[in-house]
């Protein structure tokens, strides 16, 4: 009788223990989550506040000039790149909030590089590969976070074929092929769908119920900038299908 008691309290404190994991689990998901939608929402608004302020009565102004046409240009393409860096190599010696405010930066930084996706899209096809993506992002993610199945070799795959794609599009610069770019997009499409994925359950595997807040705090703003990432190029690539040219 003693033992099957021991049993039963072993039983009902791993079953507490492990609704504990669980709902630990949802509350670091959700946040990285609700990054992620912040981010992106900061990179909207930034796109269309920088191309409103560049183009005025159909005119381009001198901050449009400054931010597209001037040697300012490269700096505006590649200043979301440098932040990346940035903020992978230095996260574990920042405080959350520190962390936090960079990667806001970030993402303001790249709604003012995408901007210029206003000129060359039209705002109805830009709004309708946006909706476009969000679904299928969701669809992928919520694979990767409810799949049994191991993504760890997918997501070696997918990274193998991600710096292929990088290559390819370096060379297509030079080339202005149109069919090496269609090649190019069709393949980004599916990396990138590969690897929300594979990031979902890697995020979901790197959360560890012992961690304190600033641990907890710093994986989920790493997660949430891998899944603005991948949202962010998935909608790219596939803007570059759906997308009608002014």
């Amino acid at each position: 009788m003693a033992d099957f008691r021991n049993y039963q309290n072993r039983v009902q404190s791993g079953a507490r223990s492990g609704a504990m994991i669980d709902e630990g689990l949802r509350a670091y998901m959700l946040k990285v989550y609700n990054l992620m939608a912040l981010g992106l929402a900061i990179t909207g608004v930034a796109a269309y506040l920088a191309f409103s302020l560049a183009f005025a009565d159909g005119q381009i102004t001198a901050f449009g000039q400054a931010i597209y046409l001037s040697p300012l240009k490269w700096v505006v393409i590649f200043a979301p790149l440098a932040m990346v860096f940035f903020l992978s190599y230095r996260i574990n010696r920042m405080s959350v909030a520190a962390a936090t405010t960079t990667f806001w930066v970030y993402a303001a930084l790249m709604g003012l590089s995408l901007s210029s996706i206003f000129i060359i899209y039209t705002g109805q096809s830009v709004v309708q590969t946006f909706f476009v993506t969000a679904a299928s992002f969701g669809a992928l993610s919520l694979f990767g976070y409810t799949t049994k199945r191991d993504l760890s070799g997918m997501g070696s795959f997918m990274m193998m074929g991600l710096f292929g794609l990088i290559i390819a599009s370096l060379v297509n610069i030079f080339l202005h092929s149109s069919a090496m770019q269609f090649a190019i997009s069709a393949i980004g499409v599916l990396i990138f769908a590969g690897l929300t994925a594979y990031d979902t359950q890697r995020i979901k595997e790197m959360y560890f119920e012992a961690d304190d807040a600033s641990a907890a705090g710093r994986k989920a703003i790493m997660g949430a900038l891998s899944l603005y990432l991948d949202f962010v190029n998935l909608f790219m690539f596939l803007l570059r299908f759906m997308g009608n040219r002014n």
